[in-house]
């Protein structure tokens, strides 16, 4: 993209595709490159110096900067309206980096009651071990978050729509709870996408991503990203990456790039495809509950129409047979592939129970509305009659 176009006003579709590469193209290339390289030659030992002390712009080293991967970093961070993004190895580098990067010794940390296993694992029994404490609470409820703030709490920790339940949180709620106190608010914004929901816009401080979901979008690499909304942030987000190793290699950048370039074709037709899955359970007599925020009976409909452009492609079930039928179901899916993670061009089908929240206890899943008979989708861009006629025929095999 050329530099004259980057306070060019365009649509979010358009974004996607036009925002992040090199400014000006070296050999008039239409792809951003893949620098493969670890470190970069300085001009003079004169400007060599002047990189590492921050006068003079330039990269150094492929850990601390390298171009493919600052052009994934401009691409996200604009689709988010941000101020800065920073690339890492995985989504739970990004969470680390948040986590450990922003908070020390005596802090406490605020954390919804539904989040990613580990996120929720990191939070209870790896930051005690560094002097954080830590309480969750229902981030639905902007009361009960208003009661359980304390005066050292310094960073509130909320997905929404969270892992695996769908819970909506009231961002702008949120917003107000935290300014008012001097406190950071960090969203992780996995589910929804820039697509469909921007944080920051809302008065979040700063929004994680897993880009090996739905920006990637073809579970075929895994990457982070921590985009903020003030340099200050940003400096000791960067600091902690850069020091402790967390960054992303330039091949990861390039590949993650290319599925964004596709982000709005892919997020629109996938939960348009869900849905019409979640029509369809609803009606199922095998199936005893939906959870989708498309629903009009789902707790955060409302909430979910506010502050999003879509509901998404995520939803979760429960089936008649508790856990027996949700594996018998699972068992005998054919165009749900039977696997963790989400947000590929393929649908997915997954038991939180027993995979992606199985390192919590049994009560610790039933505090955050995870039974033993949900099931998760994530729903893909297939022909939506070949997902429903797939999900039917499993379903018809459960007594």
């Amino acid at each position: 993209m050329q530099d004259r176009e980057k306070d060019v006003s365009m649509g979010r579709a358009t974004a996607a595709i036009h925002r992040g590469g090199l400014g000006t193209p070296i050999y008039g290339e239409v792809s951003v490159p893949i620098f493969q390289t670890s470190t970069f030659g300085f001009p003079s030992a004169e400007a060599g110096a002047a990189r590492f002390t921050g006068a003079e712009p330039g990269f150094i080293y492929t850990r601390m900067g390298n171009p493919t991967v600052h052009a994934l970093e401009e691409a996200v961070t604009a689709l988010e309206q941000g101020a800065a993004g920073h690339a890492t190895a995985t989504g739970m580098a990004a969470i680390a980096a948040v986590l450990l990067g922003l908070l020390g010794q005596g802090d406490h940390l605020l954390a919804g009651d539904c989040l990613y296993g580990p996120t929720h694992t990191v939070i209870d029994r790896e930051l005690p071990r560094f002097g954080i404490s830590a309480t969750f609470v229902d981030t639905a409820d902007p009361a009960r978050v208003a009661e359980a703030l304390q005066p050292n709490t310094r960073l509130l920790f909320v997905e929404t729509p969270a892992n695996p339940t769908l819970k909506i949180t009231d961002l702008a709620a949120m917003a107000r709870l935290t300014r008012e106190r001097g406190i950071l608010l960090a969203v992780d914004n996995t589910f929804a996408t820039p697509r469909l929901q921007r944080p920051l816009t809302l008065g979040a401080d700063l929004v994680v991503h897993s880009l090996t979901k739905y920006l990637n979008g073809h579970s075929d690499v895994l990457g982070g990203m921590v985009i903020v909304n003030q340099v200050e942030i940003s400096k000791k987000i960067r600091r902690f990456l850069n020091l402790f190793g967390g960054t992303m290699d330039p091949h990861q950048a390039w590949l993650i790039l290319r599925g964004v370039r596709t982000l709005a074709l892919r997020v629109d037709k996938a939960q348009a495809n869900a849905q019409k899955i979640a029509d369809f359970l609803e009606q199922h007599p095998r199936v005893e509950w939906v959870r989708y925020p498309g629903l009009s009976h789902h707790p955060g409909h409302d909430v979910a129409r506010k502050q999003m452009d879509g509901f998404g492609a995520m939803l979760c079930f429960g089936v008649k047979g508790g856990l027996a039928g949700g594996r018998m179901l699972m068992n005998h899916l054919r165009f749900f592939t039977l696997a963790v993670s989400l947000g590929g061009v393929e649908s997915l089908v997954q038991h939180p129970a027993s995979m992606t929240h199985a390192g919590l206890s049994r009560e610790e899943r039933l505090a955050e509305g995870i039974s033993d008979e949900m099931v998760r989708l994530s729903v893909g861009c297939e022909d939506v009659e070949d997902l429903i006629a797939d999900l039917d025929q499993a379903l018809q095999g459960i007594p």
